[in-house]
């Protein structure tokens, strides 16, 4: 039986085995490209349809909000987590600049958190997912995905190799991005033993 992302887990395997290789730089990228555009929208690669297009394209507004259990999240809290961990690390971590999200975004996107959603309560988790503007939340997760593409084409094997900066750490908790929480700032600690390769290998903790 088919399953979403099929297929990708061995590509994930080869990058892993080179993405470090300093003769290897550009097929990594390569392979972290096909990686990163089979799991956004098609238009942010500016690719053909695929299962991310045919599965969120698809889905009625209020299919986002629903929580089958308590061990689940809803669609609209996992887009919003993967957006938000997409443009911390990468803008912030990886390009060593700014993350897109602003006070703007935030209003546009009618959210009331600014941080990754990980230390949530079910019911908070709901509430996110009642308020939040959904086209908004895709297209903030396609500037992010675009701009992260944008980074990846101008690494270098040095960067892939570099640790990332505890300045940047320090950046994400003073703007929100995580809280003091225990079920959120331990990501700080998380991304801060990476280097560069080890947060674009797609192995985000995503739990909250």
């Amino acid at each position: 039986m088919k399953y979403f992302g099929e297929g990708l887990s061995d590509v994930h395997k080869s990058l892993n085995k080179i993405i470090r290789k300093e003769d290897e730089i550009e097929r990594a990228k390569s392979l972290f490209l096909d990686l990163h555009r089979e799991l956004h929208l098609s238009e942010v690669s500016e690719g053909k349809e695929n299962e991310v297009d045919r599965l969120l394209l698809d889905l009625k507004a209020d299919e986002y909000i629903i929580m089958p259990t308590g061990k689940d999240e809803t669609i609209a809290w996992v887009l919003w987590h993967i957006a938000r961990i997409e443009d911390l690390t990468m803008g912030i971590l990886v390009g060593d600049g700014n993350q897109l999200f602003d006070d703007g975004w935030k209003q546009r996107m009618n959210s009331p958190i600014s941080d990754t959603g990980n230390s949530l309560s079910d019911d908070e988790i709901m509430d996110l997912s009642r308020k939040i503007n959904v086209a908004e939340l895709l297209h903030y997760r396609n500037e992010v995905g675009i701009r992260t593409r944008y980074i990846v084409k101008n690494l270098s094997s040095v960067d892939m190799r570099t640790k990332v900066p505890s300045s940047g750490l320090d950046k994400i908790l003073s703007e929100g991005g995580v809280t003091e929480q225990e079920d959120s700032v331990w990501l700080l600690d998380f991304w801060g033993k990476k280097d560069v390769a080890g947060i674009l290998l797609p192995c985000h903790a995503s739990s909250k």
